[in-house]
């Protein structure tokens, strides 16, 4: 047999290894391959049973993602997936105990191959899913069917829906698997084969009767379901079609939901949804390929770091340190701020130990891996410090003059910076080739992405420490260059623009939030500042306006400022752009004040207030951040288009099934993309410029930013 499936009999058991490096894909050799061994195993007179195993730390992670790429239309996936189903049929009738042995994960399409094996055992620390709904597709060979036998149809709805792998001990509880081997897998799943032989016993899945309970209450937990993703989904379709295959499953004979499985796969895998959500895969990995920096770049173990702030950005930094078992100096300028920066993090552990995720035990030694201070002593001894100080030009470079100092030659010296200029704090270190930024997302112990700008002079492996970091802290570092607020505030500069505008023109703050909500966002442009605090972004603009600078070419709305000079700081103030019930509450109502506000506004500008439809809310905030984006990546502050669907999925709630504003525009078309600027141009002024590269791709046919 060929090297991706061995074969092989011990002690009268066929022994059956996929060895399909890295984790044994399920290439379209492989299935085959499985087959024809399943089918040898059966013909050998010389084995009375047979075990399936992965070779290497897994045993089949899933389907070959590239393969959907292959399924232009629902015919084409219909016939590839009758293929599939009528192979993995041959397999559970074949003739002699057939087991699968599962150590490191069986998901997708690998734990749909274990289900149709007549039994399952695993190592202890194994997990097995169905996380096709994180691609935008579902269970497509019988997994619906056929799990729904084995645990039910509750956790059956939950791995289908959410994505989520779960623990061998729980899939041993459920019925997903039926044992688990302590010690040598191979040996204990020979063992097991053997007993089953001796029984003569062969156990079909498809076969196996739903539980009682689900056929009373089955279709009742489906429609309970419909109604939690109603509420969670935003937008995606995914989730329940897989909660439609599973009511067939529960409501048709085996092979009737079998054939309607296929069909929702089919309409599934063609979706623009689905293209999205591979293209975010794939998407998530190339950002830790950096053209220039060798995947063999040495890099430093980060031992011990240092953060130098306490505020909201600081804590959470050196809360993620801690996180990660990073020892961590947390610096302030005097005791009173250091001990309300502590509080703050205390705090943040408590509300966490109070749902579950922490124990005391656990809060008290990642407490103890953060040690306050007032002053640099201890600064020689680390590897990495993170500055994290107000955002300004003068204060940063004398801190990052202060860290060239204390710090060690060698030590990696990082910015929190969300818009300056890191070569500016370099030149001041004395030692810019140790100097970048480190730009995380508020609150920084949950926001996943890392902005990791690289300055003029960063050293190579400082950079490939950096990705390597970033993986350690439980981040996604994504690479980009040193420009006016990097990649991700650069762009939302000019999605907030817009926002504003469209407030003045006639739009209200609910309407506006609403529109993006629908559209997928956790939370809308306003809403977003008024959890971030309405003070933060009136403070850089205050700062930017004395050295010359705005955020975003256009007209710059007053708005923002008079809301900040009311003392309106947001959630925290108990009023923003919205009212809430108290300080500190997530409870709002809108506020005729606001309304006012932009009527005055816009009279001043002399601008007509109309009713402005949803559509035109949309195409203008996703055209302004296209546009934009299509200038970063021409300029090279950038490296691909998905790096900078990476950084608004992660950094800002896109959504994931959406593909990033960037995959989203070359859904829309990229000639439609620049119709729109253009008519906006006609519209509302010269400030709406069509990005070169916008205009050279499409007067070229390309659909797509990478050309």
């Amino acid at each position: 047999m060929s090297d991706l499936v061995r074969y092989e009999v011990k002690d009268r058991v066929a022994v059956i290894t996929v060895d399909n490096p890295p984790v044994n894909a399920l290439a379209p050799a492989v299935w085959a391959l499985i087959d024809q061994a399943v089918a040898r195993g059966v013909a050998d007179a010389n084995a009375d049973a047979m075990v399936l195993i992965g070779a290497g730390t897994t045993f089949i992670a899933g389907a070959d993602i590239k393969v959907f790429d292959t399924l232009k239309t629902r015919d084409d996936s219909m016939a590839r997936s009758a293929g599939t189903h009528a192979l993995l049929r041959r397999l559970e009738d074949a003739a002699k105990p057939l087991v699968s042995a599962i150590h490191g994960n069986a998901l997708g399409g690998g734990l749909e191959v274990a289900q149709a094996c007549h039994f399952r055992i695993a190592t202890k620390d194994a997990k097995v899913g169905q996380p096709e709904v994180m691609l935008g597709i579902i269970p497509g060979a019988g997994g619906t069917q056929r799990l729904l036998r084995l645990c039910g149809v509750k956790m059956a709805l939950e791995m289908c829906t959410d994505g989520k792998p779960v623990s061998a001990a729980k899939a041993l509880a459920a019925g997903i698997i039926d044992q688990i081997v302590d010690g040598d897998l191979l040996a204990g799943a020979i063992a097991f084969a053997k007993t089953k032989t001796q029984a003569h016993e062969i156990r079909k899945t498809r076969d196996l009767p739903i539980k009682p309970e689900d056929v009373s209450g089955g279709v009742a937990a489906c429609e309970a379901m419909r109604a939690a993703l109603a509420k969670t989904a935003r937008g995606a379709s995914a989730p329940f079609a897989a909660v439609n295959a599973i009511q067939a499953a529960l409501t048709l004979p085996f092979d009737a939901g079998s054939v309607r499985e296929r069909e929702l796969f089919a309409e599934c895998v063609v979706s623009s949804e689905s293209q999205a959500l591979r293209h975010m895969f794939f998407a998530e990995r190339d950002v830790a390929k950096v053209p220039d920096i060798p995947k063999d770049t040495p890099t430093r173990e980060i031992k011990r770091a240092a953060v130098v702030g306490a505020g909201t950005m600081g804590g959470g930094i050196a809360m993620t340190y801690a996180n990660a078992g990073i020892p961590v100096l947390l610096k302030e300028i005097d005791d009173a701020a250091l001990q309300r920066g502590l509080a703050t993090i205390r705090k943040n552990y408590e509300v966490t130990m109070s749902k579950g995720k922490m124990t005391a035990e656990q809060f008290e030694k990642t407490m103890a891996l953060i040690t306050p201070t007032t002053s640099y002593g201890g600064f020689d001894q680390v590897d990495i410090v993170v500055e994290a100080v107000f955002e300004n030009m003068d204060l940063k470079k004398a801190t990052f003059a202060e860290l060239g100092k204390v710090t060690r030659p060698d030590c990696v010296l990082a910015s929190n910076s969300s818009t300056l200029d890191v070569d500016e704090f370099a030149r001041a270190s004395g030692r810019p080739s140790k100097v970048l930024g480190h730009h995380f997302f508020s609150p920084a112990n949950v926001m996943k992405l890392l902005e990791i700008v690289r300055g003029r002079e960063t050293a190579k492996d400082v950079i490939a420490t950096s990705l390597k970091l970033s993986k350690k802290l439980n981040k996604v570092g994504v690479v980009v260059g040193n420009c006016f607020g990097f990649v991700a505030n650069r762009m939302l500069a000019y999605y907030m623009r817009e926002a504003y505008l469209l407030l003045e023109e006639g739009a209200s703050v609910p309407q506006i939030d609403q529109v993006l909500t629908d559209f997928g966002l956790p939370v809308g442009p306003y809403g977003m500042q008024d959890i971030a605090g309405i003070d933060v972004g009136a403070r850089i603009r205050q700062y930017l306006t004395s050295i010359g600078k705005t955020r975003a070419e256009g007209p710059q709305s007053a708005i923002p400022d008079r809301v900040f000079e009311l003392g309106r700081y947001g959630q925290k103030t108990g009023a923003g752009w919205y009212k809430y019930d108290a300080p500190g509450s997530r409870n709002r109502t809108p506020d005729p004040l606001i309304d006012r506000m932009a009527e005055e506004e816009a009279a001043k500008r002399g601008i007509k207030r109309r009713p402005i439809a949803d559509e035109e809310i949309l195409a203008r905030i996703m055209t302004a951040l296209a546009n934009e984006g299509a200038r970063v990546l021409e300029e090279g502050y950038a490296t691909r288009a998905g790096d900078i669907d990476v950084i608004y999925c992660y950094g800002f709630g896109f959504p994931r099934h959406r593909g990033g504003p960037m995959f989203y525009a070359e859904t829309v078309g990229l000639a439609t993309v620049l119709a729109r600027v253009k008519e906006y141009r006609a519209r509302f002024g010269d400030y709406w410029e069509p990005a070169p590269l916008l205009e050279r791709l499409v007067a070229g046919n390309k659909s797509s930013f990478e050309g």
